[in-house]
């Protein structure tokens, strides 16, 4: 299977075009990398990765960590080899300097969809479409969603995880 096939990144793709839920990518994105290549911090994945948080950044208006995203992501990104293959790569780079810009300008936030050109991987998404409906989400918690979600799971781990380092 092709990595922009996998399960994971097609679920990132309806999170980013679709869903505009750029919190939910970052999520995804790091589930897949985490299976892929964990400690490579220069992976193709982690490119993906901050794309959608400096996209997350932008729409709350945090330009310097947008700013920040979108420079590593397009670093990552350029080379990306397999893991930009099935993408329009030119616009995909296009779309990084063109938010570079605006986040640099501080102009307002505007959606974006990455550039799908491959007939499979476009099927893909529209089979994971219609099985799993979008679940409708305000635009303020879309944007605001790190702040928002349940974290008691997360805060359990960091708890277990003192108690046994005491």
């Amino acid at each position: 299977m092709h990595p922009l096939h996998h399960p994971l990144f097609i679920q990132y793709v309806v999170n980013f075009n679709y869903e505009k839920d750029f919190f939910e990518c970052h999520e995804v994105g790091e589930d897949y990398w985490k299976s892929v290549a964990p400690k490579d911090k220069m992976h193709p994945l982690t490119g993906w990765i901050q794309l959608a948080v400096g996209m997350y950044h932008w729409r709350r208006s945090n330009y310097q960590g947008a700013l920040r995203s979108f420079i590593r992501a397009k670093v990552k990104l350029a080379d990306g080899g397999i893991w930009v293959e099935g993408v329009d790569h030119e616009k995909l780079i296009s779309m990084l300097s063109d938010s570079i810009k605006a986040v640099t300008e501080r102009q307002p936030f505007w959606n974006q969809d990455i550039p799908i050109t491959n007939e499979q991987l476009k099927s893909a998404i529209k089979c994971y479409r219609s099985e799993n409906p979008p679940t409708q989400q305000d635009a303020y918690f879309l944007m605001h969603k790190h702040r928002l979600r349940d974290r008691s799971s997360i805060i359990s781990l960091r708890e277990q995880k003192k108690r046994r380092n005491l």
